[in-house]
This record gives structure tokens, sequence and C-alpha cells, in this order.
């Protein structure tokens, strides 16, 4: 909505009626704030339709109120545009640990959202290499949990396909997950995905100001249903954070 929102705000009574023109859409409104209230809830003038009728200048326009780079023809102005109207397509993670090194994952929760949707969900048991428990306590999982579960070795192959397309990783305090996912690829002698990662724990603190910033705070905060320290729910939590930061900040 934010950017059909800019649209409609930034053409003028003329560029509205116009484009309205071309969508074959009765607007028989006096004022442009009429115009705007009549559009903006109408599924079938989406941003994408829009975004190919504006002129040069108006499309400059936009990206400029956008935050996009407005230089270029108007073809790619209108690509930038709608990239970011679809919004990122992205995988939030969660792992959990056995113990304190980092190789010890014990379960992997996964969500990909693609324009700001959760399109897949998965979520696993993982054999560490080690039959030691120390954080049982805080997620619950015992070696009897996972003593017949794959290996990370096993498991991470069939879930790359998750990852296609991606433009970035989130997880809440990304630089534990992160250095999760390196230590238990090169245990497993399997190269790393070689793509950035958002951190929401940073994403929180930038957008709303949330001190202190644990998932269950930033969770409680937004109003996102938790189960926190079980790798699937912490996962969407992730995801749903990216998801309602990004709506506000589109990038």
């Amino acid at each position: 909505m934010h950017l059909k929102q800019t649209i409609l705000a930034l053409l003028s009574p003329e560029a509205l009626k116009e484009v309205c023109g071309h969508l074959d859409v009765d607007l028989n409104c006096r004022t442009k704030a009429a115009m705007v209230r009549h559009l903006l809830p109408q599924e079938s003038i989406s941003a994408e339709r829009l975004l190919p009728l504006l002129t040069e200048s108006e499309l400059q326009a936009v990206c400029a109120a956008c935050g996009v780079p407005a230089t270029g023809r108007k073809a790619t102005l209108v690509k930038r545009l709608v990239k970011q109207a679809r919004g990122p397509t992205f995988v939030a993670l969660d792992f959990e640990t056995a113990d304190y090194p980092r190789d010890s994952a014990c379960a992997l929760g996964l969500v990909r959202v693609e324009n700001h949707r959760i399109v897949r969900r998965t979520y696993h048991l993982i054999r560490p290499p080690r039959r030691r428990f120390s954080f049982t306590y805080l997620h619950g999982i015992t070696w009897e949990d996972v003593a017949h579960q794959p290996t990370f070795a096993e498991l991470w192959p069939s879930l790359t396909p998750f990852l296609e397309d991606v433009d970035f990783l989130a997880a809440h305090n990304a630089s534990f997950d992160r250095s999760v996912l390196q230590r238990c690829c090169e245990t497993a002698g399997l190269p790393p995905p070689e793509l950035p990662f958002e951190c929401t724990v940073r994403l929180a603190r930038q957008t709303w100001d949330i001190f202190p910033t644990k998932l269950n705070d930033v969770c409680d905060h937004l109003g996102i249903t938790l189960k926190h320290h079980h790798a699937a729910s912490d996962a969407e939590a992730c995801a749903l954070i990216v998801i309602a930061a990004h709506q506000i900040f589109p990038k």
C-alpha cells in the first residue's frame, strides 16, 4: 500500500483522471483527496498497474519520495519501483544448539518470505556431533530427542533450495545464527551460503527504538505470538519482524 499511496498522492487530479481512463475506471470525484480515497482500496488499481502509465518525470518523483535511485530510463525506474512494491525475498532462520561450540546445532527453523508473505516453513531436529547437552533448560531438547535424527551434513543439502533467489537471510541476533551456520558447514565439509544477514535486533532498535531487544521483547511490542527457543516459532517471529519493518520503511 505504501508505494500505491505515494503514487496517488504525487499525481495531479488531471493525471489521476488520465490514468483511470487508461485503466477503464470510473472516477467521478471532485477533489484530489476524494480521488485518492476512492482509488486506494481498489485492488484492481495496483502500484504495478499504475507505474507503466506514469511519465518519466512522474516516475522520478515517485522514486525520490520512496528513496529509490531516480536515474535511468523509464523501464529501469519502473523495474526498481516494482521490486520495492513486491518486497524482498528472504529466509528467516533460527538455530538451537546443544552445547557451547557453534557446530552443535540440534534444531533449525526456516521461514521463506516473498512479497511480504510467508510462503514456506520447515523445522528439523538435528543430531549434533556430541551427546553433551548444556542448553536443554532453554529449548527442552535432549540427546534422546535427536539420537536418530539426521546430522547437519545429511540435512543441509536438502534445504538449500529453500534459499534460491533470496536477497538475504534474517535472524534475531544474527551474529549467533550466522556463526552456527558457518561452523556447521565447516564441520560438515559444506560451503556456507554466500548471502548477507539482516539482524532483527538492529532492525527493531532502528525501526521502533525497542530496548531491551530480546526476541520476546520485540514480539510483545508488535503483538507477535512466540514460543521462545522453539526454532520454528523463533524463525517465524523473525520473519514477521522483518516484514513489519520493511512495510514501514521499504528498501
